[in-house]
């Protein structure tokens, strides 16, 4: 009898131990493949911050043909990684996004032109091609071409848009007198490429006054009516900005967890080491949470898209400090 009850009591406590030890799922999807630009969700996973706060990370790179809102909506993620454009499109379109955390303060995109195009300031794109990425990511430019009063359906007096792959092809063969590039990425393509700084001009659209938030974390609206799932969200959180801070302050180590991260084998270490440097500038000054005068500012440069806007009105309910205050 002595013996069953202390065998019994020996089962109770390894069951109890097991609870203890058991983790929460959660599957983030990223907006692009594996890269630097995502360096502080695999330093928390490799450092054992998500771990620590009981969670089970699962890492979805994403590509080309990948859409986060789609992904999402669809169940394939808890969180999504998107630019604030794209998030607040699709909720417009019914797929209801909410901004929970913003790790990145600071625009990266930018247009970069050949010099020897003649291109010195905005006023001289009229006239010229311009390359431009979609599946989301046009959003910023056509608003700040709506700005410039400079019409994009290739008429006289405006621009003529070519439809950018995720690559720097047209302006290194001079099919495009400009293209679609990031501070991170892209533009060091073109610099490796052959063609010298001092050869390209550079319009970063946060100079420009037409910058829109990028690289911010996304929930379905009707998840944080969940309570569980907002404490969820709140660990998550918390440990990915452990992990954006640690990539900070240790940007070569960063650079080489995402390399072991990278199944394709396609990234290099001298490209992410470069790229975690750039990425660092962009994430600097941001605790996670969204300023509302960043949020205004997007919303005011997608509803400025003339007669055919991004959105057709501010949203409402589209970011929230809910889960980063819970994680503070």
């Amino acid at each position: 009898m002595k013996k069953t009850l202390v065998t019994s009591i020996a089962v109770g406590l390894g069951m109890l131990s097991g609870l203890a030890q058991a983790k929460d799922d959660l599957t983030l999807q990223l907006k692009w493949v594996t890269q630097a630009q995502f360096a502080g969700y695999y330093v928390a996973q490799d450092k054992g911050f998500y771990d620590e706060e009981d969670l089970n990370v699962t890492i979805k790179p994403g590509g080309p043909d990948i859409a986060p809102p789609q992904v999402i909506a669809g169940g394939g993620a808890d969180v999504v990684v998107d630019w604030m454009p794209s998030a607040l499109a699709s909720r417009e379109k019914g797929v209801a996004l909410v901004n929970i955390a913003q790790p990145f303060k600071t625009s990266g995109m930018m247009l970069t032109c050949r010099k020897d195009t003649g291109i010195k300031s905005p006023e001289d794109f009229a006239g010229k091609t311009l390359g431009v990425w979609y599946f989301g990511n046009e959003y910023p430019f056509l608003s700040w071409m709506s700005k410039l009063g400079l019409a994009t359906d290739g008429s006289e007096g405006g621009v003529k848009v070519l439809k950018q792959g995720f690559n720097v092809d047209p302006i290194l063969q001079k099919q495009a007198d400009c293209v679609s590039t990031m501070t991170y990425n892209e533009y060091w393509q073109i610099i490796d490429a052959g063609i010298p700084a001092d050869e390209l001009q550079v319009f970063k659209y946060e100079e420009q006054g037409v910058s829109t938030m990028e690289d911010g974390l996304y929930v379905l609206e009707k998840n944080l009516a969940d309570e569980a799932f907002v404490d969820k969200a709140a660990r998550f959180v918390r440990a990915s900005m452990k992990g954006w801070e640690y990539a900070r302050a240790n940007p070569d180590e960063a650079a080489d967890i995402v390399l072991e991260n990278d199944a394709s084998g396609a990234q290099t270490e001298e490209h992410q080491r470069r790229m975690m440097g750039e990425i660092n500038k962009l994430t600097e000054g941001s605790n996670g949470k969204l300023d509302p005068a960043d949020y205004e500012r997007t919303v005011q440069t997608l509803l400025s898209g003339g007669s055919d806007p991004v959105i057709s009105k501010a949203p409402e309910g589209a970011w929230t400090h809910v889960v980063i205050d819970k994680a503070m």
